[in-house]
């Protein structure tokens, strides 16, 4: 395959639902060449297209999480539109769906109807709580998910109630699973000789997945992990400091070398050479004196300085970042993490580079959100659908 060629040019993607979870999903397949048919509702389209910032009308974050994608207003209330949907999943290798479980399956779209029609269909479900289950018919948001997944529990300071991210960290943990069990599914369709399969994923299991070892030290210990503010318990140094210029500062330290270093470099050889504290373990049961050796030496120093420092004997360390200090710096840069890039009336936005970086096939933005149905006629034209027979589906409010 030439180099030129995205690595996954050639598979087609359906995406129904709106906002993140599932849009999300389908945006990670696009960004690496996969043909993504969004189907919106007539006249309104994703949610996602109203949220937060707009310029002219239409939000910011849609142009980014939706290029790529096509877009097909298409109206699934209507008989109509849902024979077109199975006439297009007959093309299609991936559906991805975010509805309340049972909804599909209400329109003749669910995971039997479809994989009847193409039986080499990988079809994702992202939902709240799953498609089986006690759970499984109650609506699902990511906030609810976090909740539910352990991750709001022990997120915040002991003495005040749970916080949340400042990102609906639920959804997008989803879509990587998302697309982690959809590639999975193709790669097994392909090399193995396997159908499809259904890839079911649930928002909060995408953020229990991630919780380290959270149950392991309940169901052993009967240890509930509780709050801890900035500081990350069990492991340490490793917290959040004051500089003495108002600012606050990160630092990782909880290696033992990195230890030693930190150490010796904020003036505590004392500290360094103690042997109680050479290993992590150790290191815990005394961590009030060493965070407290550590904030009384970045007390006395500005944020520059104690990153200077620190950075010249390889200790792990770095500022808390703003929009502000990631569009200015000049790493992101160099890594192609500030993509610019133009919006319809040729006003100029920097999007967000693509993760991961491939050495021979990188991803990359061939251009931004559509407007709501601008690929109508083309995705039609795939099924056979075009001339007179659009128009009365236009006439019919179907498309």
């Amino acid at each position: 395959m030439a180099e030129d060629v995205l690595p996954l040019h050639g598979v087609r993607v359906i995406e129904l639902g709106g906002l993140i979870a599932g849009p999300y999903t389908t945006s990670l397949f696009a960004q690496f060449g996969a043909d993504v048919i969004k189907i919106e509702p007539p006249g309104e389209g994703d949610p996602l297209r109203r949220w937060r910032k707009l310029h002219n009308g239409t939000s910011l974050w849609w142009y980014s999480q939706s290029r790529n994608k096509r877009s097909i207003a298409l109206n699934l209330k209507s008989e109509q539109g849902r024979r077109i949907v199975r006439e297009l999943v007959k093309h299609a290798d991936v559906l991805v769906e975010n509805f309340r479980p049972g909804a599909l399956e209400a329109w003749g779209l669910g995971w039997d109807d479809l994989s009847a029609i193409n039986e080499s269909l990988v079809m994702v479900r992202v939902s709240g709580y799953g498609q089986t289950g006690p759970y499984r018919d109650r609506p699902g948001f990511a906030n609810i998910a976090e909740a539910m997944g352990g991750l709001r529990y022990v997120t915040g300071y002991p003495d005040r109630a749970p916080v949340r991210v400042g990102v609906s960290l639920g959804d997008t943990l989803a879509s990587l699973y998302g697309v982690i069990g959809a590639l999975v599914a193709l790669r097994h369709r392909e090399v193995n000789g396997g159908k499809g399969q259904l890839v079911d994923v649930a928002l909060y299991e995408a953020v229990f997945a991630v919780m380290e070892s959270l149950l392991l030290e309940y169901s052993r210990y009967g240890f509930i992990r509780e709050r801890s503010g900035a500081s990350l318990p069990g492991i340490a140094p490793s917290n959040t400091y004051p500089c003495r210029d108002g600012l606050y500062v990160v630092i990782g330290g909880n290696s033992d070398g990195i230890f030693k270093r930190l150490m010796r470099a904020i003036g505590r050889a004392d500290l360094a050479d103690d042997p109680a504290l050479a290993h992590n373990d150790g290191r815990v049961r005394q961590i009030e004196t060493i965070d407290g050796a550590i904030a009384a030496w970045t007390s006395e120093h500005s944020l520059e300085q104690v990153l200077t420092t620190l950075q010249q004997v390889d200790v792990p360390v770095g500022k808390i970042y703003t929009a502000a200090d990631i569009h200015g710096d000049p790493h992101y840069r160099a890594r192609g993490m500030i993509e610019p890039a133009a919006l319809p009336d040729g006003q100029p936005v920097d999007l967000p580079g693509i993760v991961p970086k491939l050495s021979a096939t990188p991803g990359r933005t061939r251009w931004i959100g559509p407007a709501l149905g601008a690929d109508t006629e083309a995705v039609l034209q795939l099924i056979g659908i075009g001339g007179p027979a659009l128009e009365a589906l236009r006439q019919d409010g179907v498309v």
